[in-house]
């Protein structure tokens, strides 16, 4: 199953995608929202970030590359850290360049989507049955404000730092997933996620031991290497195979 969020008519829906048509839903897939209505071409709406979440749950130095690429010991555990959720931009919205960094950063990403109220999970398979379904995510970094502040929070949380997208795919394997970045066509990031330190249900479980996930909100499993600045009128792609490409401009 894919799902999205869309703008057709003035009206924002979810929607279930049905080959090259949406069939906007009831309510959210993972609220239980069932299609309703005629199918709409998918050319004629906006695609919207696919999910509206209280909160976004990211981890830093969480591949192998990664970690050694930016002269970090790999952590023992999860490295958290949240974005807000008013950093979410959707497909095609720009990215914005603060006046406040010099050094912005892309970071391609496979995150998921939880469906339901998870809380103190032990098992891998408890966090397994909460998750929806699997988007692609930008974790845009001020670079140099990490560097110089040495935490995450202001570096990666102005608004427009984290592009999510185009959809949400039910059918994945995230224990083997690509994940791609382009840059100006350019292929910056190219990892697996084979390559992660902590798998992405163990990292939910984990997470959840900490803060409650709520429906909607998104856990996203950190990058593999390559990260590598944007610059004002670059088109950046990140692209997870099933998933689809979710295409930003830097502005």
């Amino acid at each position: 199953m894919r799902t999205c969020r869309f703008r057709h008519s003035g009206r924002e829906r979810y929607g279930a995608i049905e080959g090259d048509r949406v069939r906007a839903m009831s309510a959210a897939p993972w609220d239980g929202g069932l299609p309703e209505g005629a199918p709409i071409a998918l050319g004629e709406v906006t695609l919207l970030a696919p999910a509206v979440p209280t909160k976004i749950v990211a981890v830093g130095r969480n591949y192998r590359a990664h970690a050694k690429e930016l002269g970090n010991e790999i952590p023992k555990e999860p490295l958290l850290f949240i974005k807000p959720s008013t950093a979410i931009i959707g497909p095609g919205d720009p990215i914005r360049i603060p006046e406040a960094s010099k050094e912005v950063h892309h970071e391609a990403e496979l995150a998921c989507v939880i469906a339901r109220t998870l809380s103190g999970a032990l098992t891998a398979t408890e966090a397994r049955a909460a998750i929806f379904g699997w988007t692609c995510l930008n974790d845009v970094t001020a670079r140099d404000i990490q560097r110089a502040e040495g935490h995450f929070t202001r570096a990666k949380s102005f608004d427009s730092f984290c592009p999510i997208g185009p959809v949400i795919e039910t059918d994945l394997d995230p224990m083997d997933a690509g994940v791609l970045c382009r840059v100006n066509g350019e292929v910056r990031q190219r990892g697996s996620t084979r390559d992660l330190v902590f798998d992405p249900y163990l990292l939910v479980a984990f997470i959840s031991q900490v803060m409650t996930l709520l429906p909607g909100d998104i856990v996203s499993t950190g990058t593999p290497e390559g990260v590598g600045p944007l610059r004002r009128g670059d088109p950046v792609e990140v692209e997870v195979p099933k998933v689809g490409i979710l295409r930003n401009p830097v502005v």
